[in-house]
Formats: structure tokens, sequence, C-alpha cells
């Protein structure tokens, strides 16, 4: 098989595997129901936190992550790892298939076929989409998350700042074609926060509770 072809094989299979969407199927399974018509009306860890959950939250961001984060493996495993140029950048056919796999692993998370492609926002998967590929990167900004929400307890407010610092980071600490994907995943992922961003200037924005709902 050519390599153009892996790479487009690894990208569907990324997709279909990253449009799982494991929130939904964990709030149906625990007895939650449809977690769309809840809070934000999100199927990402954050909005199933909101049920009161914390272990099925938790169950989630794992699973969420772990779907870039498989998919960026397999294509990192199976395809040759030979010289592979991109636009003038030079990288290996593996670490190119990865990338491809994982971003349109955060692509099926974000706009999933079986949801009529209203998804989550990727952010969970772009995590475990970084931690596979450049696990300081990814460490760096958890830790960049964790500041921030401890501080202002605002999720969406630490989500934009920990991706929106990934790029400058790859920039500095790893390959050009690292920075190049992760910049358009970072887009992307401001993008889906969109109202986000409204309900932050507005100081509507929801902060993270840990009580249960009644």
């Amino acid at each position: 098989m050519s390599l153009d072809a892996l790479f487009a094989a690894f990208g569907i299979g990324g997709y279909f595997l990253g449009s799982i969407p494991f929130g939904l199927v964990l709030c149906y399974l625990a007895g939650y129901g449809d977690i769309r018509k809840i809070g934000s009306g999100n199927i990402g860890a954050t909005n199933v936190l909101r049920t009161g959950n914390k272990t099925l939250a938790l169950l989630t961001v794992i699973l969420d992550a772990s779907k870039a984060g498989l998919a960026a493996w397999l294509a990192c495993r199976f395809v040759p790892a030979e010289v592979y140029y991109v636009c003038g950048i030079q990288s290996s056919a593996n670490i190119i298939a990865a990338l491809i796999a994982g971003t349109m692993a955060i692509i099926g998370h974000n706009f999933p076929v079986w949801l009529k492609f209203k998804g989550g926002k990727g952010v969970a998967s772009a995590f475990g989409f970084v931690l596979v590929l450049t696990p300081k990167i990814a460490l760096l900004a958890l830790l960049i998350w964790l500041v921030m929400a401890f501080i202002f307890r605002y999720s969406s407010l630490s989500a934009i700042t920990a991706c929106f610092a990934v790029p400058f980071m790859t920039y500095f600490m790893s390959d050009e074609i690292y920075t190049f994907f992760y910049t358009a995943i970072v887009i992307l992922i401001l993008i889906r926060h969109h109202a986000n961003f409204a309900r932050l200037f507005r100081g509507e924005e929801s902060k993270i509770s840990f009580k249960k709902k009644a």
C-alpha cells in the first residue's frame, strides 16, 4: 500500500474512532439520560461533571483522550518510518500518519457523523493526542490548565489558556511539523469555544463545581 493510501486509511480510521461519543454513552449507561439536555448540552467531560458524578466525568476524560492518542499511536506504529516531506518540511512518514490520524480523531470528536456533526470541543482528545506524540508539551499544558482551574475555576478559560500556549511551546521545544498540526488543532478548539468566550466576557460562564446535582 502506498504512503498516501496509508495516510488516508489512518485518517479515516482516526475520524471514526474519534467520533465515538463516550460522554453520551456513559451517561446513558449510568442512568442520567441524554447529557445533551443538561448544562451546556455538550458531550464532553465538563458537562458530564454537571451530573455530579466525578467518576463518570473522569472516565469520560480518559476515554476521550484515548481516542486521538490511540489513533496517533497506531499510525506511528504501523506506518514505515521513512523520510517524508510536507510543504518543504522534512519529517518521517509514520509521524505524518500519526499527526493526520490524531487530528482526524479530534475532528471526529468535534463533528461525529452519528450525532449530526454536533460533538464536543476536543480538549481532552487533543490532550491525549499531544501526550502520545510530545509528552513534555502535553504535561506542561496540563499544568497550565490545573493552575488556571484552581485560580479561576472556569474550565473553558483553563482550556483556552492551555491550548493557546501549546503552539508556542511546540515551536521552541519540538519539530516544525508538530507546530503546524498543533496550531491547526488549537484554532479549531478556540473556534469551538466561541460561545464560552462570549459568556466569559459577560460574566455568565459556569464555574467548575463538584457538588452533586439534586
